[in-house]
């Protein structure tokens, strides 16, 4: 993927483009996410049992529980602004963070 581009962007817009309400759009993009993060962790999570990460376990723990909060608090804030609202609040956070990355990292 290139800078500023979003998996949940293109995926929505994908639902979109093909005539599915705002609603559907955004069930569709969440649940296509699923198997990324869950890919994702099914990876990473065995050096979660090494022996330098054993003694961070707890801090692991504690950012876990806080980052499920802060996703849910955030996917369901997305749930409901998509059901009404359009992309164009995100398409604009989208290319300024892809100009704000090119302009960085070039």
């Amino acid at each position: 993927m290139f800078a500023g581009i979003s998996r949940f962007g293109v995926t929505m817009s994908a639902g979109l483009l093909r005539k599915l309400n705002h609603s559907v759009a955004s069930d569709f993009a969440f649940l296509l996410s699923l198997p990324v993060i869950l890919g994702a962790s099914v990876i990473k999570l065995p050096q979660l049992f090494t022996t330098d990460a054993n003694q961070l376990l707890g801090q692991i723990l504690a950012g876990s529980i806080v980052s499920f909060i802060c996703t849910y608090i955030s996917v369901t804030f997305l749930v409901r602004w998509f059901k009404t609202r359009t992309l164009y609040p995100f398409a604009i956070y989208c290319l300024i963070a892809g100009v704000a990355s090119f302009v960085r990292f070039s």
